[in-house]
């Protein structure tokens, strides 16, 4: 997983069809409804998001590591 910033996760969610809910913050709350499920992300605006975060982020989403990658391009 490359470096990268809350903004670069925030764009590749939006990708992905999250919506953004709001913002608290420097914490953006994102939505997306999947399957019947509602699926919610909270991305912190950091210059760096850490591995253990993003690992967090990953879950929530519903996302593997390589469909992630595949929205960040």
């Amino acid at each position: 997983m490359p470096v990268l910033s809350g903004k670069d996760v925030i764009k590749a969610l939006e990708k992905a069809g999250f919506k953004f809910v709001k913002q608290k913050g420097s914490n953006v709350k994102l939505k997306k409804i999947s399957s019947g499920r509602k699926l919610t992300v909270i991305v912190p605006l950091k210059p760096v998001i850490r591995t253990g975060t993003m690992k967090s982020i990953l879950r929530h989403s519903n996302l593997k590591n390589d469909e992630f990658l595949k929205f960040l391009k």
